[in-house]
């Protein structure tokens, strides 16, 4: 289940203070550890800073959010949240964060309560499930339309799917 990327998520954090007197000072941080780790490492940069009393930060770049934004004055504790989901779940878990726009929560209760597997595709999922709860007789069985089921289930919002890499599908219901 877990498809971890080949960075960990980053930020890079830069001092304002420095950045309005023409000078380029921040540090890169790893934002897949505690909140108070993050805030503590920007202190450091802020201390070292060219410019004498500078406390004002913004985050001008980050990497390793697997296409997840991550925004120039995002909390640190939802960077801090975000960035260790994504750690540990990887592709994965960058698209239930987008599924959900950035709703950690949402995302997090998907991936505890509502996951059923990874897959090639939902039609897979579906006639798995099926042949598992139901017999269908052997005449039958080429006559039922997998994917026809799978379109319907998508459509009417009962599942959806995450999808991680060509052929890797991974299934939750919706509700």
């Amino acid at each position: 289940m877990t498809n971890i990327s080949d960075s960990n998520p980053r930020i890079y954090v830069a001092c304002l203070a420095a950045y309005n007197n023409g000078y380029l000072h921040g540090a890169w941080i790893d934002a897949d550890q505690d909140a108070d780790e993050i805030r503590d490492e920007i202190a450091a940069m802020l201390a070292r800073s060219p410019i004498e009393h500078a406390e004002e930060y913004a985050i001008h770049d980050y990497e390793g959010f697997e296409g997840v934004s991550v925004s120039e004055y995002a909390g640190i504790d939802s960077v801090a949240r975000m960035g260790a989901f994504i750690a540990e779940h990887g592709t994965l878990g960058a698209g239930l964060l987008e599924q959900f726009v950035g709703g950690m929560d949402q995302a997090e209760t998907a991936l505890q309560d509502c996951y059923h597997g990874q897959f090639e595709s939902l039609a897979d999922y579906l006639e798995e499930l099926t042949t598992e709860s139901v017999t269908i007789p052997e005449a039958l069985r080429y006559y039922v339309d997998w994917q026809a089921m799978a379109r319907d289930a998508a459509m009417s919002g009962d599942l959806f799917t995450i999808e991680t890499a060509h052929g890797e599908v991974h299934v939750f219901s919706s509700r």
